[in-house]
């Protein structure tokens, strides 16, 4: 009885022993895939073998191959553990990426949260506020927004126009620009707090490791809030005023500067009055003036400056333009006021103080329009400039007397008195025998008007096609002023204009009315390039100039007149 009871309990422990070995080796090994179901054996022929003898054969037959593939895959098992540590680092990377770069954070355009648990680089939001609730790496940055730390973050927690609220930890600086600091009692700041134009409210129990900047400015947070809604309403809208309770401030400066040029207006109404008489009758040439301003004064500051001694007046030609911006400015007004005012006719009403006021108030309701305010704005001072300007220039011009032009004034030289005689049959009735041959029209610069400077302008844009097209043909681009400069010579030389020319009935004729040769073609060619250098301004001059010569005309002691219609350029 003791001895069957041996043998059972020897048996059951092999049976467990052997039952733990192959478990221990399934954990170890690779599952192996099932195998294919057996072949049913067709009628006649004998039964394959047990499943169990077949396995017991084929595990005692032990094949080298097998060992080796065995061996492999354990080397692959036991690196199964990197691998896997790898690839939850890359999961981790791209879990942060697919936050950072989340579709709703992607424009940092309005507010952004960093959530509890969460971790991104940084976080920059432009016209909204930054909460963060977890961890961000880098900073932390509002514009016209605030930003709150509740978390942590590894750099700077920023504020423009905003304020920055701290109750958690930052790594770096804290900076309020035009905004408010307050510090809570978790708040942790490694580095400098820095306040500008707002206030600082802090705890006791926060930390500041750095140290503490306060620039504050007149009114407090009340002039702050003003700005800052002055910035929201008004600059982000692109428009000077706006209708706010808050800017009830800027509205006050606003009349204000325009009850200065109500006054200007009364103290110089002959003054308003030829400025606004110069843009009136002479538009084209007040918009050439107001180029011509902003083309020079760059280039007059420069050359006061080259010139060394020039930098002493530099003071005074910005205080001059200054001036007469300003005076400009109020002139605008006056002008636009004269749309409706010319209707009142003589008397109080039609005043040029008048039209300042009524322009003033239509300026005032078109500036809290949207983007024109801006708009408006910039150009009533570029405008007004221009025309003071032209305008001083035309005060300033000398009256010539009128010269009196010769017989041929018209470019026709006059026939000489025909020969008189009797007719033959002797009754004394004298009659012209016959006409002399009409002398060829002479083109000269003292006999025929001289082109202003759109009709020269309109006959350079239709040489500048034409060569644009044959450049374009030869595929020659970079070379397109050489072809420009070689076409005008020749034509020049040959027959005095250009095809542009022609079509707008143009010659260039010297003011010596000798003939126009190649060296003076060639001359004026070259001036054309020093007209062209500072931004055009020698060929724009044609339209100041009292004998309409641009510089290279000048030059080259030329000119361009109108030929008269019949009179071929050919």
């Amino acid at each position: 009885m003791n001895k069957t009871f041996r043998q059972l309990f020897g048996s059951v422990l092999i049976a467990l022993s052997f039952t733990f070995a192959m478990v221990v080796r399934a954990q170890e090994a690779p599952m192996p895939p099932p195998p294919p179901p057996a072949p049913v054996a067709p009628a006649g022929e004998p039964e394959a073998a047990p499943a169990e003898l077949r396995r017991l054969d084929e595990a005692e037959a032990v094949d080298p191959a097998t060992e080796e593939s065995e061996d492999l895959a354990s080397e692959e098992t036991l690196s199964e553990p990197a691998d896997e540590e790898v690839e939850v680092l890359n999961d981790e990377e791209e879990r942060e990426h697919a936050y950072r770069y989340d579709r709703s954070d992607e424009f940092p355009l309005g507010n952004h949260t960093v959530a509890l648990g969460r971790r991104v680089r940084e976080v920059v939001s432009i016209k909204g506020s930054t909460v963060v609730e977890g961890e961000v790496a880098g900073e932390a940055v509002s514009i016209l927004g605030d930003t709150r730390i509740n978390g942590s973050i590894g750099s700077e927690a920023v504020a423009v126009l905003g304020d920055v609220y701290v109750q958690g930890t930052v790594g770096g600086e804290v900076v309020a620009i035009l905004g408010n600091v307050e510090l809570g009692p978790k708040a942790v700041v490694e580095g400098n707090v820095i306040v500008i134009g707002g206030e600082l409210t802090r705890d006791p129990g926060a930390v500041v490791n750095g140290n503490v900047r306060e620039i504050t400015f007149v009114g407090g947070g009340q002039s702050l809030q003003r700005l800052k809604t002055w910035f929201n309403e008004c600059l982000l809208w692109g428009r000077p005023l706006a209708f706010h309770r808050d800017l009830f401030w800027a509205w006050v400066i606003a009349g204000g500067v325009f009850a200065f040029y109500v006054l200007l207006a009364l103290l110089f109404p002959r003054a308003f009055e030829k400025c606004a008489e110069t843009l009136e009758q002479r538009p084209g040439s007040s918009l050439l003036a107001v180029l011509l301003t902003v083309l020079i004064t760059p280039v007059l500051i420069v050359l006061l400056v080259v010139t060394g001694v020039g930098v002493l007046l530099i003071p005074f030609v910005a205080a001059g333009l200054f001036f007469a911006g300003i005076f400009g400015k109020a002139v605008m007004h006056a002008w636009l006021g004269r749309r409706i005012t010319r209707y009142f006719g003589p008397g109080p009403l039609g005043h040029v103080a008048t039209a300042t006021v009524i322009g003033g108030a239509l300026v005032l309701v078109l500036y809290t329009v949207p983007f024109l305010g801006f708009i408006l704005w910039k150009v009533l001072d570029i405008v007004g400039l221009g025309v003071v300007v032209y305008t001083i220039i035309l005060s300033t011009r000398r009256e010539k007397p009128a010269s009196v032009r010769p017989a041929g004034a018209t470019g026709v030289v006059a026939s000489p008195p025909a020969a008189v005689g009797l007719v033959p049959d002797g009754a004394g009735i004298p009659a012209p025998m016959e006409s002399a041959a009409t002398l060829p029209p002479v083109i000269t610069a003292a006999t025929l008007p001289r082109a202003g400077f759109w009709i020269r302008l309109a006959a350079s844009a239709i040489d500048a096609v034409l060569i644009a097209i044959v450049v374009g043909i030869t595929g020659a681009g970079d070379a397109f002023l050489a072809f420009f400069a070689l076409y005008c010579v020749v034509l020049w030389g040959f027959k005095g204009t250009t095809v542009g020319g022609i079509v707008c009935g143009l010659r260039v004729v010297r003011v010596d009315d000798r003939k126009v040769d190649w060296i003076v073609a060639v001359v004026r060619c070259l001036g054309g390039f020093l007209s062209l250098a500072v931004a055009g301004l020698g060929f724009i001059w044609v339209a100041f100039d009292d004998q309409k010569q641009s510089w290279h005309d000048k030059i080259a002691g030329t000119t361009v007149v109108h030929v008269p219609k019949g009179i071929s350029l050919i």
